[in-house]
């Protein structure tokens, strides 16, 4: 089983390049990151040269202080597309694998006309070999998000009914809020670009909490999941020190 280090959250007291290699050094098969922005995007491509390690994915911004996504706010589409025209450049110039399109605060039917306008407007403008991501997040971290639940991002993604679309399924998010997550994740996975991981309910490492990882990770293999889940969880502290269950699980597929 392969694994990505989320350096928004691991490494995040270093600079992106050495977050990257600190990733390599302890193991990883992949990173992803939040905002890389103010990180000119020649550096993080030549610390993901210099490992060999593939940048998953990126965010597109959040927008102002308090916000959290611009592309499901009626009004904002320039704003939205704008930021969504700075995910596609940055993540070509570092070959991102995916974009998650941040949906943020809002609800209703204009809402969910200006989210579905602003993707089609995504996928249009994105190259065909970078995946689109939309991911629910859990009403106790981010109450009034307009993304909530799988069931609503699937709806919105066969409302769509675009090629290179997917949903990001985060077992944090959906144990927070709809529970079920082997028999969720089960149902969904034709849908499924990417999987997370963190503990719940604190978004720890996941060697604690209500959710047995060792359980799901056997089930997501189960399934043919082959591509590296993505480790998106709060340290707490040296993310070095939290990494007791990545090497566990390295031990037990050499045993």
């Amino acid at each position: 089983m392969k694994f990505s280090a989320n350096l928004g959250f691991l490494w995040a007291d270093r600079p992106l390049p050495d977050a990257i290699r600190a990733a390599h050094a302890a193991g990883f098969d992949a990173v992803e990151c939040h905002w890389p922005y103010d990180t000119p995007a020649a550096e993080v491509r030549a610390a993901l040269d210099q490992t060999g390690l593939p940048m998953l994915g990126l965010n597109t911004i959040r927008g102002n202080p308090g916000e959290n996504g611009l592309s499901a706010l009626p009004g904002r589409e320039a704003e939205a597309r704008a930021a969504i025209d700075q995910a596609i450049a940055y993540a070509v110039a570092v070959g991102a694998q995916a974009i998650h399109v941040m949906a943020g605060f809002a609800e209703g039917p204009e809402a969910h006309a200006a989210f579905l306008a602003n993707l089609r407007y995504a996928r249009t403008a994105c190259p065909d070999a970078i995946t689109l991501l939309i991911e629910p997040l859990n009403r106790h971290d981010a109450p009034g998000y307009f993304l909530r639940t799988t069931d609503q991002a699937a709806a919105l993604l066969a409302d769509l009914d675009l090629p290179g679309m997917k949903l990001m399924f985060d077992c944090y998010h959906v144990g927070r809020t709809e529970g079920d997550v082997v028999t969720r994740l089960a149902a969904l996975l034709p849908l499924i670009g990417h999987i997370q991981f963190a503990a719940v309910p604190d978004r720890g490492a996941p060697d604690h909490g209500e959710m047995d990882y060792n359980y799901v990770f056997d089930r997501i293999a189960a399934l043919g999941w082959s591509r590296p889940l993505g480790a998106e969880y709060k340290p707490g502290g040296s993310s070095d020190d939290t990494l007791g269950w990545l090497h566990a699980r390295r031990s037990q597929s050499l045993s």
